[in-house]
């Protein structure tokens, strides 16, 4: 069957916006049982003609490279509201990363502080709620060979060395899990619910050279997987729908070309500064423990003096 690349924005805001393959594919990844799921797009739109040298092609690409380097509009791709089978509410976080970037790091660290920072409203109250985040990346990291990666926090007893089974709302909504999945390491595996789900991202069989479309082979044996593979058949196959992917493909490609020197060193002073303040932070708090030791150092001399008294 011919299916589009889900790793593409547009592709893969079709595959969410059903609500069975939301449920799907978050509750896959968390290993966990969706009961309701609310899920919210970031919106792209693109020109259809790129000529870098049309001032509409650039100026539009100077709107987007300006709003990929603000912090205050930067946002991942997708955020979803779930609600678990046990009524636990937790906010989805999900991007998809193409290409490899060292600096997007300060990005995505700097848009998480401003997630923690939000309020969130559950039935017209407002409330924080505990946050996950899933990475799907379209490049390999050296040092993890598999292609689904859960990094996730235990409670630890540091007193009598034991871990601790009970959650605590205040450390849930303080931390958060991860979910890593490498696109390029995912192997023909067809066994579990995961291994089907990760199928459809497989980075192979393309069928043209921009890796827009690809050969899926293998036999649709579970609804969800069936549906998001008819969902990518007529996205790969319909002709406008072939040609938005073309688009955003070629959008990105001309923004990264035009404006990529610029963004690198933009972000890079963001990150030259954040090292700084907390260079800054740190003489800060050696200046303190040293005034708190003369502190000392005068109170037990004080002390001293009172005694000989």
């Amino acid at each position: 069957m011919i299916i589009a690349n889900p790793i593409y924005d547009v592709v893969f805001k079709r595959l969410m916006e059903n609500e069975s393959v939301a449920k799907f594919f978050i509750g896959t990844l968390l290993d966990i049982t969706i009961e309701t799921v609310e899920v919210q797009p970031q919106e792209f739109t693109f020109l259809k003609d790129l000529d870098p040298n049309d001032p509409a092609i650039r100026k539009f690409a100077e709107e987007k490279i300006r709003e990929r380097l603000s912090i205050n509009v930067f946002r991942l791709d997708f955020i979803a509201t779930v609600k678990t089978e046990h009524g636990e509410r937790k906010k989805i976080l999900i991007e998809i990363q193409k290409a490899r970037n060292p600096i997007d790091v300060m990005r995505f660290r700097n848009y998480l502080a401003e997630q923690y920072k939000k309020e969130d409203v559950i039935d017209t109250t407002k409330t924080a709620l505990p946050i996950t985040t899933i990475y799907i990346l379209g490049f390999s990291l050296p040092e993890i060979e598999t292609p689904c990666i859960k990094v996730e926090r235990t409670y630890h007893d540091l007193i009598n060395k034991t871990n601790i089974e009970t959650k605590s709302e205040f450390i849930e909504k303080l931390t958060h899990d991860c979910f890593v999945v490498q696109v390029e390491r995912i192997t023909n595996r067809y066994q579990t619910r995961l291994d089907k789900l990760l199928s459809i991202f497989e980075q192979q069989h393309f069928t043209d050279e921009r890796s827009i479309v690809k050969d899926y082979r293998h036999t649709p044996d579970l609804e969800e997987i069936k549906t998001m593979t008819d969902i990518l058949h007529h996205a790969g196959t319909d002709p406008e729908k072939r040609k938005q992917l073309e688009t955003e493909q070629e959008a990105w490609r001309t923004i990264n070309a035009m404006f990529g020197e610029k963004e690198q060193s933009y972000l890079k002073q963001l990150a030259e500064k954040d090292q700084a303040l907390s260079e800054k932070d740190q003489t800060i708090s050696e200046k303190d423990q040293t005034i708190s030791e003369k502190d000392r150092q005068i109170a037990e001399l004080l002390r001293k003096l009172s005694e000989r008294e």
